[in-house]
């Protein structure tokens, strides 16, 4: 008989926001504080929220703006480099306990723990692990947490989700026959790892309102409708769920793709918004040489300040090259194709059908010398920059007035890393 299996997904509670608090000497559970780059607009988003805050009615992921103004409240500015921090000693307390192949980091402050073997090992009820793993990152670093509890990957994020929040102790538990009969009649649908509202409405086209109706439906139409991803939903709607963390451990994409992008500071004009795209592109190059890949494939996507404009994309191929001399300019030829408008907010790319550069094939009409020179100089400023510091050797584009790498630089994430 095959053994049940015992999953944890253990989360941070406002994690950001609980740092901040630890910082200043606040408990994190009671301290009113948001964590916000508030030197930008009020628009700005709060990347969290602490428990006293939600408390008050204040959602997390709000605008500054919206946060009422009787409320009196903590303003953090982001330290990304800091939550990182924390979060590796979060994962040195489980490696106390647990091997790092039965742990997978699902984000900076949740993880997936098979501790299926750990409780025969240490004669611990799942409960009660959960709880000493809990009380130790309380006791050591101040961060309150919340657990998920279930015989599968699926019901321990679910039981996170959705029953920890209504616990005293923040820890909630799903076996298969809890799922159905506890959250079968769940809504909405949304709260359920994996359904977006997209799927939310697709389903409620079929009269589809909870898991109960889900797991009910007819399945062919359902493969109709949602193609081999309907065996995801109909074993979802049951509770089910074949993956293991050694599948995960074991998971290779099939194909591979570098992607970035950015919210400007303002409506920026065209010609102003080609610079910031050079700069990305530049960057991009950067870590292709690094990875030593190469792309055939760029992609570009433009949003505009003028929310009823519609935002923009684009594709350009080329020959497969990593170089920035060759995909700077198809970047900026792509760019002008496609943006006609001078409120530029919002910048991204992708680099996609990226391989490895010994795939590369070589031609007739290619100064390879020129190439290669490229690419030597290109490897020696990665030295340089990997050695000092992103900023320590620049482009002349960069100090343009409205470059942008230069701050970026100094981010995590797209946020401030907290160092000066």
């Amino acid at each position: 008989m095959e053994t049940l299996r015992c999953y944890f997904v253990i989360d941070m509670k406002s994690f950001f926001a609980s740092v901040e608090c630890v910082e200043r000497g606040l408990d994190a559970m009671k301290a009113r504080l948001v964590v916000a780059d508030n030197s930008r607009t009020p628009k700005t988003i709060c990347l969290a929220v602490s428990p006293a805050m939600k408390a008050l009615g204040v959602k997390n992921r709000c605008r500054l703006f919206e946060i009422p103004d009787n409320i009196d409240y903590i303003i953090a500015q982001p330290r990304m480099k800091k939550y990182i921090e924390y979060s590796s000693k979060i994962y040195q307390i489980y490696l106390k306990y647990i091997d790092p192949k039965d742990i997978h980091v699902y984000s900076i402050d949740e993880c997936f723990l098979d501790v299926t073997t750990y409780l025969k090992l240490y004669k611990i009820r799942a409960k009660d692990f959960a709880k000493k793993l809990m009380d130790e990152i309380m006791n050591s670093l101040g961060i309150p947490a919340t657990c998920g509890i279930g015989t599968n990957m699926f019901l321990a994020k679910i039981a996170l989700d959705i029953t920890a929040k209504h616990s005293i102790d923040r820890i909630g538990y799903l076996t298969e026959e809890k799922f159905k009969k506890e959250l079968w009649h769940h809504k909405p649908i949304t709260d359920f790892w994996g359904i977006s509202t997209g799927i939310e409405k697709r389903l409620k086209q079929h009269g589809i309102e909870d898991m109960f109706d889900l797991a009910h439906f007819d399945e062919d139409a359902l493969y109709k409708e949602f193609g081999v991803n309907a065996e995801l939903l109909i074993d979802h709607s049951k509770g089910v769920e074949t993956c293991l963390m050694e599948d995960i451990k074991n998971y290779k994409t099939k194909s591979k793709s570098f992607s970035s992008s950015q919210i400007l500071p303002c409506a920026y004009s065209k010609e102003d918004a080609k610079i910031v795209l050079d700069e990305m592109i530049q960057e991009g190059c950067y870590r292709l040489i690094s990875s030593q890949v190469i792309t055939p494939l760029l992609h570009i996507y433009i949003s505009f300040e003028n929310k009823m404009e519609e935002g923009v994309k684009g594709v350009k191929r080329f020959s497969p090259t990593n170089l920035p001399s060759k995909i700077i300019p198809e970047a900026l030829s792509l760019f002008d194709e496609i943006v006609k408008s001078d409120d530029v907010r919002r910048i991204g790319y992708s680099f996609s059908d990226i391989m490895d550069e010994s795939n590369k094939q070589i031609d007739f009409f290619t100064d390879y010398t020129k190439e290669n020179k490229e690419k030597n100089l290109m490897q020696t400023i990665l030295k340089i920059k990997n050695k000092f510091g992103k900023n320590s050797l620049l482009r002349g584009v960069d100090y343009v007035d409205k470059a942008t790498q230069r701050d970026r630089n100094k981010q995590i994430g797209g946020h401030k890393s907290g160092e000066n």
